[in-house]
């Protein structure tokens, strides 16, 4: 099975500690991609809680052994400058993969996140 160019290889060398098991990647991906159409067919949020929200859980699945952080941001742009016509996210308009303070302030927003707390994110995303 292959989903996003996810082929079965990667998956095989992809389990991890933290994320969702290597071999339910792909129905997370689907599940993740079909609440997202139905959060933008019937706008259940506003655009960039939208792209927050699929940035959120797309990190949390965790497909890659490495960047899915970076991917995840780089999703979020996509779909509010692309779907939305809004401008991309700063993103604390800092390098995120050094330790520093922004990175501190954005491992902080995720971990709210993943209790429920977006609005940190949100505006982690904005700054």
């Amino acid at each position: 099975m292959e989903i996003f160019g996810l082929g079965q290889e990667l998956l095989e060398r992809t389990d991890k500690n933290i994320g969702v098991d290597k071999y339910q990647i792909p129905m997370e991906l689907k599940v993740l991609c079909d609440d997202v159409l139905y959060w933008i067919e019937n706008n259940t949020y506003p655009p960039e809680e939208i792209s927050i929200r699929f940035k959120h859980r797309l990190v949390s699945i965790h497909c890659f052994p490495n960047g899915n952080g970076r991917h995840s941001r780089l999703m979020a742009d996509i779909i509010i400058e692309k779907l939305y016509g809004l401008p991309p996210f700063s993103w604390g308009a800092a390098n995120l993969i050094e330790a520093s303070d922004t990175r501190t302030n954005y491992i902080k927003a995720v971990k709210l996140a993943d209790q429920h707390e977006y609005q940190p994110l949100l505006d982690f995303a904005r700054s």
